[in-house]
């Protein structure tokens, strides 16, 4: 039995501005791994996508804001994001089922996100 689990994002679903290229690109992966899902329907290989919100610990805001720490630095101020390592425990979860579950997708935020531009900052 294989397992394809592709990492999204709540930007494959929700949109923000300046996040044309990313949302765009989330989209379409988000496509492709649902057509997968249907195009390997009767073989044994099951198809996840895992589709985080706000994740701590990476360089992508960094990369977003064009190397402006300060910039990137105040995405995550006030609330606590989520660590790799919790995207980490969600994929674990998914390919450890029974073989004959497939788990189609997993949303994962931290609590302090409702959406992509949503979010419970606490003062600092």
């Amino acid at each position: 039995d294989g397992h394809v689990v592709v990492v999204g994002s709540v930007a494959g679903f929700e949109l923000y501005a300046g996040g044309a290229g990313y949302t765009a690109a989330k989209h379409a992966e988000r496509a492709l791994t649902r057509t997968l899902r249907l195009e390997l329907l009767g073989k044994p290989i099951r198809v996840t996508e895992i589709d985080p919100g706000l994740v701590g610990g990476t360089e992508f805001s960094l990369v977003r804001f064009k190397g402006d720490a300060d910039r990137a630095r105040k995405v995550y101020e006030g609330l606590t994001p989520l660590a790799p390592e919790d995207v980490a425990d969600c994929i674990a979860w998914a390919v450890t089922r029974p073989s004959h579950v497939n788990i189609d997708e997993i949303v994962v935020r931290p609590r302090d996100q409702a959406s992509a531009t949503e979010f419970n900052r606490r003062p600092t």
